[in-house]
């Protein structure tokens, strides 16, 4: 057998992988946008990890397999490394965010707290929570007559502490924000200004529960196991999968996100209801769900990205007008993606 001091574990390695993902965040030499583009990426990359290496390293531990990695570790202490990386990982993440979000200001983007919105743009934010948001909202109580709900995978929530005006009666909600709405939302003229849907929600809570006084209210985010075994033998392949997408979607809760300041009533619930035993529990800094800031990255700044590329035709093909076929028919022909296109 090989010594296990040859080997890198895989897991590890990985997670060195997207650090290096996340440092293409801090590079001056990038624009600004596409330095936020890759400090979305390395939250993707996270998140996939979470689903799916992490998750199947928590069957092994809850399986109690005995199967060890290629450097000699048991499942049990993957995890403690891969948590102890993890939380490293996603404190950079959290302190490139900080510093991207301060250029991004200078640069005239900005993302607004929900207490910077004054004046018009309060007005219209509340027109447009009104009328585009509040209708899609379902509020959920927590309490003894309405179990806790299924919360789906990256699935981001507000849970709120309230108390009835009329009786005092205190009261807990729960607001799952639907996958298809946009996180983060752009007010109208110049310069850009973004706030994000959490935010908004904190504000208009009000109106969201009219008679009632907003205690306290806090985001969280949950991820799920997305990993699936292959069955090579499956009989019906297509029913195969589909039964295991169904799964996937109801698979145990690997991560539970909860916003930094939580207060410690609000995240003992949820611990409760969706951390368990297995779940890693982990406060993310100042915002949630870094693979969201994607959407900012649309923003109509050409300043601020890389000049787009066009890839060339390839030469070959253009000398059989166009008919590919034809050309690999001639000769054998190599395609470079993404230098050149296969359209």
């Amino acid at each position: 057998a090989e010594p296990n001091d040859r080997f890198f574990n895989r897991e590890l390695s990985w997670l060195a992988f997207n650090r290096r993902v996340l440092e293409e965040a801090c590079n001056p030499a990038h624009p600004l946008l596409e330095r936020l583009r890759f400090l979305s990426i390395s939250g993707s990359n996270l998140d996939e990890f979470f689903m799916v290496r992490v998750a199947g390293l928590k069957g092994q531990q809850t399986q109690d397999v005995d199967r060890r990695s290629a450097d000699g570790l048991t499942a049990g202490q993957q995890l403690t490394a891969i948590v102890r990386e993890a939380d490293e990982l996603m404190a950079s993440q959290q302190a490139v965010w900080g510093d991207l979000r301060v250029l991004l200001d200078e640069a005239g983007l900005f993302v607004l707290r929900r207490e910077a919105v004054e004046g018009e743009a309060d007005e219209w934010l509340e027109t447009h929570f009104r009328d585009q948001i509040f209708p899609i909202l379902t509020p959920q109580a927590l309490d003894p007559a309405h179990p806790f709900p299924f919360i789906p995978n990256r699935g981001l929530s507000v849970i709120f502490d309230l108390v009835r005006r009329s009786d005092n009666e205190p009261v807990r909600e729960l607001v799952m924000l639907p996958h298809t709405m946009t996180r983060f939302v752009r007010l109208p003229g110049e310069p850009a200004r973004y706030i994000s849907i959490e935010s908004i929600l904190k504000r208009f809570a009000p109106v969201l529960f009219p008679g009632y006084e907003v205690l306290a209210a806090a985001s969280f985010r949950v991820l799920r196991d997305s990993d699936m075994e292959i069955e090579e033998e499956a009989e019906d392949l297509v029913r195969y999968f589909a039964n295991a997408i169904k799964r996937r979607r109801r698979g145990r809760v690997i991560r539970l996100e909860l916003e930094t300041g939580i207060p410690d009533v609000l995240a003992a619930v949820l611990k409760d209801e969706l951390g368990g035993a297995d779940a890693i529990i982990t406060e993310s800094g100042n915002l949630l769900g870094i693979v969201d800031l994607d959407g900012l990255v649309d923003e109509d700044r050409p300043d601020l990205k890389f000049p787009p590329f066009t890839p060339r035709f390839p030469e070959r093909i253009r000398e059989f007008g166009g008919d590919c076929f034809a050309a690999i028919k001639a000769k054998d022909i190599v395609v470079h993606h993404p230098y050149e296109t296969f359209e």
